[in-house]
Formats: structure tokens, sequence, C-alpha cells
């Protein structure tokens, strides 16, 4: 993928327009840690969150896909089936429809979604993309490049 991109696009384009993403995904998880701080490291073994070494069993909520009157009970039935963390993509091409629109609102509103989390006693896993490998319009890669590149 990288290769094909680099045939398209200068390396700086692509670095660039790589960089604005993570940027703001840096800043969406700096307000969530701040918010709630817990220590996360690792030793040779595992996942260490507070000191303690965690095995945590996750499982996906894409929040996009419904809305945020269903969350609580998605969540909630996920605790109940033994789940510690709520896993989802940052969808990006949902928050920035166009460029430098964003859009965080209805079943867009990541930190809505992520307090709903929080409050349930749940950790989240974000992946922070750009790239969504969940049947999500080729993955956003085809968008990223339109609304960055042409």
């Amino acid at each position: 993928m990288l290769k094909l991109l680099s045939n398209c696009f200068s390396s700086s384009q692509v670095t660039m327009a790589t960089a604005k993403l993570f940027s703001l995904a840096f800043c969406l998880l700096v307000l969530l840690v701040a918010s709630n701080a817990v220590e996360v490291t690792k030793d040779g073994r595992a996942i260490k969150i507070d000191g303690k070494r965690r095995l945590l069993i996750s499982g996906s909520i894409h929040y996009p896909r419904s809305t945020p009157g269903m969350w609580p009970d998605l969540i909630k039935k996920a605790k109940e089936g033994g789940l510690d963390a709520i896993e989802t993509y940052v969808f990006w091409n949902a928050h920035e429809p166009s460029r430098r629109v964003y859009d965080f609102s209805g079943n867009n509103d990541l930190i809505r979604f992520l307090k709903t989390i929080q409050v349930s006693g749940l950790y989240a896993v974000l992946r922070i993309g750009p790239y969504v490998c969940a049947e999500w319009n080729y993955g956003y890669i085809l968008s990223f490049i339109i609304l960055y590149f042409f």
C-alpha cells in the first residue's frame, strides 16, 4: 500500500497528511488520559494497569453504526458478557467528511462514547487508523487519498 502511495504522491505529502491525522488522534487521547488517568505499562509478560498485570478481554462496538441512545445498553451487555474493554476504530471519514470540516456530533460523538465506556467501568481501546478494517468504505484509504490530495 505504501508503495502504491509513493508512486502517486511524494513521500512528504503522504507523511504530512498522516501526521495531521495522528496529531488529532493524539489530542483526543490526551483529553481522555487527563480526565481519568491510569498508568499503563508493560513488562516482559503482560500489560500492566496501575501496576497490576492484566489480560484484557475486549470486544468491538463501532460507535457510528449505532445511536448514542443504544451505547449504554450495548456496553452493559458487553460487560455482562465478561468483557474488560471495548475496542473501536476512530472513523476519520465520518469525523472529517470534507477537508477541514469536522463532525463529532450524534453517532460521531467519540468523546461521549468513550465517557459512556468509562462510566460503565470498562477500558477503551482506540484503533486510531486512518485505515479501518471493518467493511467501511474501502477501509477509508481511498477517501483519505481523495480528501487530502485531490
